[in-house]
């Protein structure tokens, strides 16, 4: 954004406010004599048949005092909605040689050297008279006039009828906005009711301070409905974008407070708000109506200068948020001179010198230097996002030399002002910046991701094979394991009756009967041990049905009637090959004391479900015995011990000729195990 922007409004508001604020007037014919012979010009149709313009015009001048300025005002205020009159030597000259020939549009560049002071000053009124010819004699149901552009102080429209010039519009009120908004003033349909051979004249009064500034366009004279889309287009390019854009910048200026209250540690949100709150104090004349006192005009105009090297300083700290590195020194330095520019041109001070002339030169310095400084960074080491604003600040300084030239005279007078749309440009650059930011966030992010990702699968793999190792020695482990505990239970058990019958067959001291009965007992041991590797899913009552299949026919030949009570029992999921043999071993412990020491007729083998737990009996009617004399026994304690490894326990009920009973009770969970109390 350039301060070449801040001229435009100050210079011609410098002249305004030396005036006395006048309320808008439609004023009824003044009783004035008309003026015979007078030249004029005929506006050539451009737009339509029922829209002409004029670019040639006649003037005539008079040189004015204040007051007499200050009674040609008050002389149209009185005429407002009444039959009164201007005097004479207020309205246009009567001679025709006071009138001549100019070209429009007309821009009067301000003089080096002026009078100065209050009553000193001297004014001039220019009459810029033409003429309006309804074409083809068919007049428009509704006549209206349109300049582009109209710089000078209040100015006024008269149309001459029948009864002398007569005041149709003047912009006492909107004079101080006038430098940026288009004159529209549609005509009384009173005075387009003329017959088809007369014309209209109309002289547009447009009083200048001598050695002042002013600017005139081309006058637009036609049908309303040809002129309005022109004049509406023109308000829409210099007034409605301005509005526009100053009321979307402050919406996305909260939207980004909003975003730094969440993320303070990124300044550049902050930084964007404030320059959105700044460009609206500097667009205000957009949106209010200037103040009608000198003093409160003083006080507005510095604030809304001011307030453009605050825009200036805020944008290029928010460009520089995307460099490289940080140049404090440069941030501070801008600072302090926007600060102290800014309490120098305070109206405070009084006027011993011109502050809009002060405040000028700090926004141009402000705006050139600052613009340099970020387009040399931009320029050496700046990011993407960086080019693309400093590219904006150039253009917005273009922009600012076109709407300076066009507020100089030095070119097109009649072009609109485009630094607000300079505002859009650099927006724009702003948007693409944060968005490119986001972008570039989200983009490492997923870079991050894929990283994180990518280790992640590398851990798992190294995981998968440290586990799938840790697998092979665990199953290494176990199968070692196993192959231990078989090994004693083999020689424990059928290693030592092999060894004890074959010592006994040595010696001569064992029956071949007898030998028969121990490798009976040594294969149905080993088939135990061979029947206990077997899967049988958890299930206990399929150990049990593959136990009986193994000892049914030897209990048959013992003797024994074995009767089969089992009923289902729910899965224990603890049940494994090393549980199984514990679970056969008890069994069979038990159906072999039966066989051989209780002289039983029958055996019986029952399985309850108790819920929690599960209880498997063996009972037979042999003659018993004493348990308290066997209770310290080793048979005993080994089975006690086996019980135990099982989680469960177990419980021997006897007594001399009334059988025995050997209670197994297993969790079917390992959580509840209650092992059984002992009697003794």
């Amino acid at each position: 954004m350039s301060a070449l922007m801040s001229l435009c409004p100050g210079l011609v508001a410098a002249q305004v406010a030396q005036t006395e604020p006048q309320p808008t007037l439609v004023a009824l014919p003044p009783k004035a004599a008309l003026v015979e012979g007078a030249p004029g010009s005929v506006l050539a149709p451009m737009t339509g048949p029922g829209a002409q313009r004029a670019t040639e015009a006649w003037v005539a001048t008079t040189d004015w005092s204040p007051e007499q300025l200050r009674a040609w005002w008050r002389g149209l205020r009185s005429m407002d909605g009444g039959e009164g009159k201007l005097p004479a030597d207020l309205l246009p000259p009567t001679q025709s040689q006071a009138w001549t020939a100019v070209s429009l549009p007309e821009v009067q560049q301000r003089e080096a050297a002026g009078e100065e002071g209050g009553e000193s000053r001297r004014f001039q009124m220019r009459w810029y008279r033409v003429r309006y010819a309804a074409p083809q004699g068919r007049w428009p149901t509704s006549v209206a006039l349109y300049m582009p552009r109209l710089v000078a102080l209040a100015a006024a429209v008269l149309v001459k009828t029948d009864g002398g010039w007569r005041p149709v519009f003047d912009n006492q009120s909107g004079a101080r906005e006038q430098w940026v908004r288009p004159l529209w003033v549609v005509l009384p349909a009173a005075l387009t009711e003329l017959q088809e051979e007369r014309e209209i004249e109309v002289v547009i009064a447009v009083p200048v301070m001598q050695g002042g500034y002013y600017s005139v366009s081309s006058v637009w004279l036609g049908a309303r409905e040809d002129l309005e889309p022109r004049h509406d287009r023109r308000w829409a390019l210099q007034v409605g974008v301005p509005q526009a854009t100053g009321l979307t910048l402050v919406t996305m200026g909260l939207f980004a407070l909003a975003l730094w209250f969440k993320r303070r540690e990124d300044p550049a949100y902050l930084l964007f708000a404030l320059a959105s709150v700044a460009w609206l104090l500097r667009n205000l004349h957009y949106h209010l109506d200037l103040p009608r006192t000198r003093d409160a005009l003083e006080w507005f105009w510095w604030l809304t200068h001011a307030s453009m090297s605050w825009v200036m300083l805020l944008t290029f700290l928010f460009a520089l948020r995307f460099a490289r590195q940080r140049f404090a020194r440069f941030e501070r330095l801008v600072g302090l001179f926007v600060l102290v520019a800014s309490l120098a041109s305070l109206p405070l001070w009084g006027r011993g010198f011109d502050s809009l002339v002060l405040m000028h030169i700090c926004n141009a310095v402000v705006g050139l230097a600052g613009t340099g400084f970020v387009a040399t960074i931009a320029w050496r080491q700046g990011t993407r996002e960086l080019r693309l604003i400093a590219a904006a600040l150039v253009i917005g300084i273009a922009l600012g030399i076109h709407d300076l030239g066009l507020l100089a005279g030095w070119w097109w007078p009649e072009h609109v002002y485009l630094m607000p749309f300079s505002t859009l440009v650099i927006l724009a650059s702003f948007l693409y910046a944060v968005q490119y930011r986001y972008i570039e966030a989200l983009r490492g992010v997923e870079r991050a991701n894929g990283e994180l990702a990518q280790r992640l699968s590398e851990q798992s793999d190294q995981l998968r094979a440290q586990h799938d190792k840790l697998r092979e020695a665990e199953r290494q482990q176990a199968l070692l394991l196993e192959r231990q505990r078989l090994m004693q239970d083999m020689h424990d058990g059928l290693g030592s009756s092999l060894l004890s019958a074959m010592v006994a067959v040595e010696q001569g001291s064992m029956p071949q009967e007898q030998v028969v009965d121990v490798l009976r007992e040594c294969v149905d041991d080993l088939r135990l041990v061979i029947d206990s590797l077997e899967p049988v899913g958890h299930d206990l009552v399929s150990l049990l049905a593959t136990m009986r299949y193994r000892l049914g026919k030897r209990l048959q030949l013992g003797g024994l009637r074995l009767e089969w009570d089992v009923h289902d029992l729910p899965v224990l999921e603890w049940l494994e090959p090393p549980d199984a043999l514990h679970v056969l071993r008890l069994m069979q412990e038990a159906l072999t004391n039966a066989l051989k020491h209780a002289r039983a007729s029958r055996v019986r083998v029952v399985t309850r479900d108790l819920g929690k737990r599960v209880e498997i009996r063996v009972e037979d009617d042999g003659e018993g015995f004493d348990v308290a004399s066997v209770a310290q026994g080793r048979g005993l304690r080994g089975l006690q011990r086996r019980a135990r490894q099982l989680g469960g326990s177990i419980r021997v009920d006897s007594s001399p000729g009334h059988g025995t009973v050997v209670t197994l009770r297993l969790p079917v969970h390992r959580s509840d195990a209650e092992p059984l109390p002992q009697q003794g």
